[in-house]
């Protein structure tokens, strides 16, 4: 089998364990989009719709959906841009930003102890790939 074969085999399965930490947080089971608009509203924070969407590199109308159902949820709150009142600004709600950090400290602490209960060998070679794997994503989302 060839790398990107196996990679593409292996890619899914271990996004999903490590999702599946935030159960051990008890953490509401959010879909991996909603994570990512979470957790690009922190890092930037407030994004008009249409930088949310340019960010994420996801549709308008589906950043439109994400926010429709987070804001229900009480995650994501629209406020009314100070300069222009056609366009709104989407900011995570403090219950959300710590659901987030609850979730990231939660995933963090799994990889540890996975990453711990490995041959040295294969964590040395997982941790000499993380700038290949940056690599990857930069080509694939150029590619997109």
């Amino acid at each position: 089998m060839d790398t990107a074969t196996e990679f593409g085999r292996l890619i899914g399965p271990l996004r999903r364990a490590v999702l599946r930490t935030r159960r051990a947080a008890e953490l509401p089971d959010l879909p991996e989009a909603q994570i990512e608009l979470l957790r690009a509203l922190a890092e930037a924070g407030p994004l008009s719709p249409r930088q949310a969407a340019d960010r994420l590199r996801l549709a308008p109308s589906t950043i439109s959906n994400l926010v429709r159902t987070m804001t229900a949820a009480g995650l994501v709150e629209r406020k009314p841009s100070a300069t222009d009142l056609r366009t709104v600004h989407l900011i995570a709600t403090p219950t959300a930003l710590e659901m987030l950090h609850t979730y990231d400290r939660t995933s963090t602490a799994a990889l540890h102890r996975a990453l711990a209960n490995l041959a040295p060998h294969n964590r040395e070679a997982i941790e000499r790939a993380l700038p290949a794997l940056a690599e990857l994503l930069t080509v694939l989302e150029a590619d997109s």
